[in-house]
């Protein structure tokens, strides 16, 4: 696949989605190398929706640890059960945070962050990494984005495989 994206920025979220799905997959399907298709995922997303920031957290050695992304500078490390990413691993599941300053031990890596998703990446059964993705309005994500991310996040479980 050509390193161009065919963006629909007047389409609903979903049909945003439904079109990008298909050209991740292909730009991911010759790659083997993790760390490039995490890169270009996030850049996709990112570019996709201008969310503020996009990108996954590996864990490694009982933390999460920064790994590809796009946007502001980040933290670099997250611990076990700890702000929107480490509950998500924690808890196994995808988190929705409509406003981040009303999550409970939530962890301000920039202060433009309103809004998280969280969703995890498993392996065998075990959270490998999370996908993270901030925006920087109040309520931005919803069930469309759980279910289109969630779908991205397959497609990433089946490149660890």
């Amino acid at each position: 696949m050509s390193e161009e994206l065919t963006i629909l920025k007047s389409a609903t979220r979903e049909e945003q989605y439904k079109n990008l799905l298909p050209q991740i997959e292909a730009l991911i399907s010759g790659e083997k190398d993790l760390i490039a298709n995490l890169a270009n995922i996030s850049a996709a997303l990112k570019q996709s929706f201008d969310f503020l920031w996009v990108g996954f957290y590996l864990v490694k050695e009982n933390e999460l640890v920064l790994g590809p992304f796009q946007g502001p500078i980040a933290c670099t490390r997250i611990s076990f059960g700890k702000g929107v990413c480490g509950t998500s691993w924690k808890e196994m599941k995808t988190i929705v945070v409509e406003d981040v300053d009303k999550f409970p031990g939530h962890i301000a890596c920039s202060s433009d962050s309103k809004s998280e998703i969280v969703v995890p990446v498993f392996k065998n059964g075990v959270v490998e990494m999370v996908l993270d993705v901030d925006s920087s309005h109040v309520a931005c994500f919803n069930h469309t984005d759980e279910l289109w991310l969630t779908k991205i996040c397959r497609l990433v479980e089946a490149k660890l495989s």
